[in-house]
């Protein structure tokens, strides 16, 4: 009997877990975008997988009109997120032409979006400033609050991804050494890797562990309701929170940039910035660069002298 689309998703699924060992949260990623092409294409099988359908899918991607905060409906999405879902798309498509189950790839022959990336991706000073007050406002018991400010300080001082700061247990504090490991599997590139523990971090640290020391829970992040740790949908409502507070529109991931940019700024040192930031290709810590801001190179040029040119 000759498998459905969804069959072999599943399968391709299977082996993405247990073969190829991809974290759970990309799994459900991976489920959440697949469940939206059959919703979009409802119709769509094997044999009708096609350059034409996809066109078709990404058309309505675009055109669907959704509900975004308080009864808020929108159209229209960014080339960021049409990059995200063609990523996955490819993944399995390429998988079902290895398999034998289709024969060509119905991405090849279409152009992907050219990524556009924004030159500004972190946050300056006055932004920070207006969260950190933020988190003053809205944390309503003295344990939401210095959990709160270690998690802004976890991502500003330590440049941790999303999933690495939820995933953070207790034990991989260490205060006596000042050194915080992200452990392989948490990390994005399975790999072990150990950050120096800024002082400031530390003195947040120091409260906020105090304060949860009657929580049994292995993470360090907990949830304010039960003795577990923070789930995503726990941290999506804290930044929502502080964006209505801040008047800020900013996401975790710009607190990651604006780590990297003020390291560079301090240290400029790439290599350095590649093994805190846990990148496997030197090529995606020079990204970061585009971030800096002009005003950060005033003193390089100044320093510049027709008397010292080589």
């Amino acid at each position: 009997m000759r498998k459905n689309i969804q069959q072999l998703f599943g399968e391709y699924l299977y082996q993405a877990e247990f073969l190829q060992l991809l974290r759970p949260k990309t799994l459900q990623d991976y489920r959440e975008g697949f469940a939206l092409l059959i919703r979009l294409q409802p119709d769509i099988s094997i044999e009708n997988l096609t350059s034409h359908t996809m066109v078709e899918f990404f058309q309505q991607l675009q055109e669907r009109s959704r509900v975004v905060g308080k009864a808020k409906y929108v159209t229209g999405v960014k080339k960021s997120t049409i990059i995200t879902y063609w990523n996955k798309y490819n993944r399995f498509f390429s998988w079902l032409v290895q398999n034998g189950y289709i024969e060509r790839n119905p991405l090849y022959g279409l152009k992907r979006p050219r990524q556009v990336f924004d030159s500004k991706k972190f946050l300056d000073k006055e932004e920070i400033e207006k969260i950190l007050t933020a988190i003053l406002l809205t944390s309503k018991s003295s344990f939401l609050l210095k959990r709160n400010l270690v998690i802004f300080y976890l991502f500003l001082f330590c440049g941790l991804r999303r999933e690495e700061m939820i995933l953070l247990h207790v034990r991989d504090i260490d205060l006596n050494k000042k050194m915080l490991t992200v452990r392989a599997i948490t990390s994005k590139v399975e790999r072990t890797r150990f950050i120096p523990l800024q002082s400031q971090l530390i003195v947040h640290l120091k409260d906020y562990l105090q304060e949860r020391k009657n929580y049994k829970s292995p993470y360090l992040i907990v949830s304010r309701n039960r003795d577990s740790g923070l789930s995503y949908n726990g941290l999506k409502h804290l930044v929502i929170t502080l964006q209505a507070a801040s008047g800020v529109n900013f996401h975790v991931h710009q607190l990651r940039h604006t780590f990297a940019v003020n390291f560079l700024n301090y240290s400029n040192n790439i290599a350095k910035l590649q093994q805190l930031l846990g990148h496997t290709n030197p090529a995606m810590t020079l990204q970061y660069t585009r971030c800096l801001p002009p005003s950060a190179m005033r003193t390089d040029l100044e320093n510049m002298r027709i008397d010292k040119f080589l």
